[in-house]
């Protein structure tokens, strides 16, 4: 059922494995490797041709420029104000419906738990147009309000299946134990259920984070000024229609790419918590 390890398989096959690795780690850092490179490469040797070579020189200036030749500073400000606000609303709503449907069971408890599973089988992309209509018609189009809440609407199906087979899974005699001794149920979602779910919002925290904040399509589609642009859209705006400032966009990139790294290491131990929960007594 599992595979056999490394360990013990054959000289042959540890051998073969110990060439693959290291290839493959390659191809995979391969294109971060090119924009890091790139971040750091003078506009002049864009110009005459020199992508994949060594840089005449290494702009470290690049980094000093994007700030000050392109509005970042105010596309991160923007990814922020959608980001945190949109994470905070998913798990939220997610924590109360996942407590709901994963504790009580009452009449259509699954219908409704389908209905929030089914969100995740449709296609994003045909969500545009009605998306777009819908917040124009609420006065929410091209507002970071608007993209906010449309994610946390969005997002709120998937995190309300993680969160309800979590909860499903916890010992229900620490539930019916608080209720014989009086506790009221918004106490027991409060002092019990919520304490014994850190691993699971840490972990939904961080994919919610780092999918909201690497978004570019909706927020191509619902915003289209640089006062409301998160940093995706903002960073692909620095192209002009006969000019590629890549090395600016690489330069971008890399900054951009930093918050979501941050955020993964300050849930680092919390993960780690989540994956030794139970391993020991």
């Amino acid at each position: 059922m599992f595979p056999r390890p490394i360990e013990k398989s054959t000289p042959a096959a540890r051998t073969m494995y110990q060439i693959a690795l290291p290839i493959a780690l390659f191809i995979w850092l391969f294109p971060l490797i090119g924009v890091a490179v790139t971040s750091v490469r003078p506009s002049s040797d864009l110009a005459s041709g020199n992508y994949f070579g060594m840089p005449s020189r290494f702009a470290w200036d690049n980094y000093v420029s994007i700030f000050t030749d392109s509005p970042i500073g105010r596309y991160i400000f923007n990814s922020f104000k959608v980001t945190i606000p949109t994470v905070i609303g998913t798990l939220a709503l997610s924590c109360l419906t996942g407590f709901a449907l994963g504790i009580y069971k009452f009449k259509g408890n699954l219908l409704i738990f389908f209905m929030f599973v089914a969100g995740n089988f449709v296609p994003f992309q045909i969500l545009m147009v009605p998306v777009r209509d819908l917040t124009y018609g609420l006065g929410m189009y091209n507002t970071t309000m608007g993209l906010a809440m449309f994610h946390i609407a969005f997002q709120t199906g998937f995190c309300t299946l993680f969160m309800r087979n979590f909860i499903s899974a916890l010992p229900k005699e620490l539930i019916e134990a608080a209720r014989v001794e009086g506790v009221k149920e918004w106490q027991i979602f409060w002092h019990i259920v919520l304490p014994l779910m850190r691993p699971a919002i840490a972990a939904l925290a961080v994919l919610i984070f780092t999918f909201i904040w690497n978004d570019f399509f909706w927020a191509t589609v619902l915003t289209t000024s640089a006062s409301t642009q998160p940093v995706t859209a903002g960073l692909s705006s620095l192209n002009g229609q006969w000019v590629a400032a890549w090395h600016l966009v690489s330069a971008g990139s890399i900054i951009a790419a930093l918050p979501p790294v941050l955020m993964f290491f300050m849930m680092q131990k919390h993960f780690i918590a989540g994956l030794t929960l139970g391993a020991v007594k």
